[in-house]
């Protein structure tokens, strides 16, 4: 019975508290209209679209682009140093990975299925 009644208290109350509907809000800014991720990116994230617009990709976040291989399109490894460890995995369906050193000058050899990798230098962005 109490609860009844409280029931319908409350129901009473809330209805008699309704105010005018609230007319939805556009979603439209004062300057005319929302900014796009260019506009109001800053920092760090502002110089990575500016360079995605050039046509760079200064923090390798793009799929790396393919390569046969072969000594005369070698896999091109990126470096800051003169040299870098590089792991091959030879086969598809292989669960090893062959680890080398790669260093600057020609294209190597991986010791075990003989695909061309050669070092590039890379400069930090920043």
């Amino acid at each position: 019975m109490a609860a009844r009644l409280l029931l319908r208290s409350s129901f009473r109350a809330a209805a008699s508290c309704r105010a005018a509907p609230v007319p939805a809000l556009s979603r439209s800014m004062a300057a005319g209209g929302i900014p796009t991720d260019e506009e109001q990116a800053t920092g760090l994230e502002k110089i990575i679209l500016k360079a995605m617009k050039e046509g760079k990709d200064p923090y390798n976040m793009l799929k790396p682009k393919e390569y046969a291989g072969s000594k005369a399109d070698p896999h091109l490894v990126p470096s800051i140093t003169t040299k870098r460890i590089v792991g091959c995995v030879c086969e598809e369906d292989n669960t090893g990975v062959i680890w080398f050193w790669l260093h600057e000058g020609e294209a190597q050899r991986c010791p075990s299925c003989g695909a061309h990798y050669k070092l590039v230098p890379h400069e930090l962005p920043h």
